[in-house]
């Protein structure tokens, strides 16, 4: 189908497609709009994010929906808010040119008073989340009675959310004489289900092969130690100064964290999860839409609904428990025909996962290396460049120009083009000085847990020059007097101890924090520097008072790591180093460093 003309839709709908840009359908728009358009059967409609579907679903609810007839005859629910409101700007942009029509949003975290009587002025087509449509069932508010379509859209999202009880407690109030359109990205056993249940001999529309990333994306992983995944993100958004896209992050903590962690450390970036306000969303995704900012940190859920076509770059921060996942978060890149890169920061134990995601994916993902400081350099300066010769010059700059001629007159040109470079290369290259390598080996040696232990409890530096584990010497374990009730933490703990003896090359062991003590594992030829610097230095308002642990001095060799035991916390409520704690390990030493540097912040 080369034309929407060929569709079957009406003028009105049609100028507002040319109105809007469009002109050649997109694969599930062409195999989908006729079917709805001409055929009063069930459909199931498969096509991966970012292709179209609003519009495969909305065009047709549209032209079949009688505007003489004021009461709700199309309800569409979706599983976030944002692509709630998402849908109803685009349903209104397709029927800027229909008279009469009503649309209306309804979802969690608005006045729901305002939404009560938007309904009682009448509404054609309803818009909603599962949640607030049950709210305004129970209310009265908004009556189901003559619908006679129902929308599914990313109805495998709302199964991953737990919605199966309030969509049939959402579908109970509709005729059982409908039409139900099940529009999703994957096709997992759940949906087969659904479609079971909720529908009656449907017709399948499959556009693309189920389950499979789009063509053009490709598909990236860097292999990094677990403690260095927040330094390894870091230089992959040095390396491409011009990204645009989402972290992708397993849990709200863990968004809020490394958002932080990036905002402290000089990035454009900004968070969104489920424990923001409907204004702070809304702010946050409106800087993001005119980028303002140019990285997201987002949870899966609070990454629904975010409808932008030129994102460069996803990058999952974790790859997800579910690979079918994986295949949401890529397509939010590689839109409306563009291409586009798919990240995965991974360490040694996710490898297996990573398999697993390539085969839903189908295809074999590129093992990239993690940048050193010589290649950011590099591509920053001439990132400058670039973007110096295609500045457009402003005119009002010529009243300054004669002050600026005679305070630079003394450099010629080639002495001028290196302080201008020097500018971003001075910078970069101080701060990547005797930066490690973080690449670790695709099959890296298994070694026992006595000599090294696992990796999940460890902290570390990007600045670090050698990890514990390479030295020849082992850890010493070491007591001071305050913990938990002083509001200590395995962060703090490493900050004050790179505060006190400014010294970076300092490698921990385990840490084991209880209410009112703390006991952790620092390098043997350090534990004598770390003693005497912490000895009498007040935190938190108590003056510190070290021990040494007996038995520990120039303990094991290759050192010991935090356990699965530790990682997890045990009943004293001690809190103890984990993966979060790698991260964060990581970002105080970084932070101390950008101290160190008069608190310039590092550019983006």
């Amino acid at each position: 189908m080369e034309s929407f003309l060929e569709t079957g839709l009406s003028k009105d709908l049609l100028d507002a497609i040319q109105d809007l840009g469009f002109v050649t359908p997109t694969p599930i728009q062409a195999a989908t709009i006729p079917v709805l358009l001409s055929s009063d059967k069930d459909v199931v409609a498969l096509a991966q994010t970012g292709t179209g579907k609003t519009a495969a679903f909305g065009l047709p609810a549209i032209e079949l929906t009688d505007s003489d007839f004021r009461n709700v005859q199309t309800i569409i629910l979706c599983p976030t808010r944002e692509l709630c409101l998402q849908i109803t700007k685009d349903l209104n942009n397709y029927a800027q040119f229909v008279k009469a029509l009503r649309i209306t949003a309804v979802y969690g975290g608005a006045n729901i008073v305002a939404q009560i009587q938007e309904l009682k002025r009448g509404s054609h087509i309803v818009v909603g989340t599962p949640g607030r449509v049950i709210d305004l069932i129970k209310r009265g508010a908004l009556k189901l009675q003559y619908v006679r379509r129902v929308v599914l859209d990313e109805a495998d999202e709302m199964l991953n959310m737990g919605f199966v009880e309030d969509l049939d407690t959402i579908l109970a109030e509709t005729p059982k004489e409908k039409q139900t359109w099940l529009f999703s990205a994957t096709m997992p056993s759940e949906i087969s289900r659904i479609a079971k249940k909720y529908m009656n001999d449907p017709v399948e529309i499959s556009v693309g092969k189920r389950n499979q990333g789009a063509d053009n994306v490709q598909h990236d992983y860097y292999l990094v130690q677990a403690r260095d995944k927040y330094a390894a993100l870091k230089r992959i958004c040095d390396i491409h100064p011009d990204i645009y896209g989402i972290v992708f992050c397993r849990t709200r903590h863990e968004t809020k964290e490394i958002a932080e962690s990036l905002m402290n450390d000089g990035y454009n970036a900004d968070a969104l999860h489920g424990d923001l306000s409907q204004a702070q969303r809304d702010y946050v995704m409106s800087r993001f839409r005119v980028k303002h900012l140019q990285i997201l940190v987002a949870t899966d859920v609070a990454a629904r609904g975010i409808d932008i076509d030129n994102l460069s770059h996803i990058i999952n921060y974790n790859l997800p428990d579910d690979p079918e996942i994986y295949v949401h978060r890529s397509g939010r890149t590689g839109r409306a025909g563009r291409s586009g890169i798919s990240i995965s920061i991974i360490h040694s134990r996710e490898q297996n996962k990573l398999r697993m995601v390539e085969k839903i994916v189908k295809k074999q993902f590129n093992r990239c290396m993690v940048p050193n400081g010589n290649d950011i350099c590099a591509k920053q300066i001439f990132a400058l460049v670039d973007r110096v010769d295609k500045i457009e010059v402003n005119p009002d700059v010529a009243p300054y120009l004669d002050s600026i001629y005679e305070k630079l007159q003394w450099l010629d040109r080639e002495q001028l083009i290196q302080h201008f470079v020097s500018i971003e290369f001075n910078r970069y290259l101080e701060y990547y000085k005797d930066a490690p390598n973080l690449n670790i080996n695709s099959e890296p040696k298994r070694r026992s847990p006595r000599d090294s232990g696992d990796e999940r409890g460890s902290y570390g530096s990007d600045r670090r020059s050698k990890r514990s584990d390479d030295n020849n010497e082992g850890f010493t374990k070491l007591k001071i007097n305050i913990g938990n009730n002083d509001k200590l933490n395995p962060t703090k703990l490493i900050g004050v101890i790179n505060d006190k003896t400014n010294n970076r090359d300092i490698a921990f062991g385990k840490i084991d924090i209880t209410d009112t003590a703390t006991y952790f594992e620092v390098t043997a030829k350090f534990a004598e520097q770390v003693a005497l610097s912490l000895m009498g230095a007040k935190v938190q308002g108590t003056v510190l008072d070290v021990e040494y642990i007996k038995g520990s001095k120039g303990g094991a060799k290759g050192g010991r790591r935090s356990d699965s035991r530790s990682d997890r916390g045990d009943s004293r409520g001690g809190s103890r180093s984990d993966s979060r704690g790698d991260y964060k390990g990581e970002k105080r030493s970084d932070r101390s460093y950008d101290k160190k540097r008069s608190n310039k912040k590092r550019p983006f």
